[in-house]
């Protein structure tokens, strides 16, 4: 599990940086389209439990492949 740490915050930091761009993309253009961004990223969130599958693990999992799979669809 230590070594899924890193995995784990960089997970964290790429979901929270999505939040920020379409929280500062919709303040700065006052386009509310850009926050189908955030609902998005909500909604892939509250279903990954359930399906297994995070496209920000997914992609993690290929980058960092010397630690353990997480929500790889298993």
């Amino acid at each position: 599990m230590e070594k899924n740490i890193g995995k784990i915050r960089a997970h964290d930091a790429i979901v929270g940086f999505l939040y920020l761009i379409s929280a500062g993309l919709t303040l700065f253009t006052l386009n509310l389209n850009f926050v189908w961004i955030a609902v998005a990223v909500g909604v892939l969130q509250i279903i990954s439990p359930f399906t297994k599958f995070c496209p920000v693990y997914f992609t993690l999992n290929k980058l960092m492949p010397d630690t353990d799979p997480i929500q790889n669809g298993r």
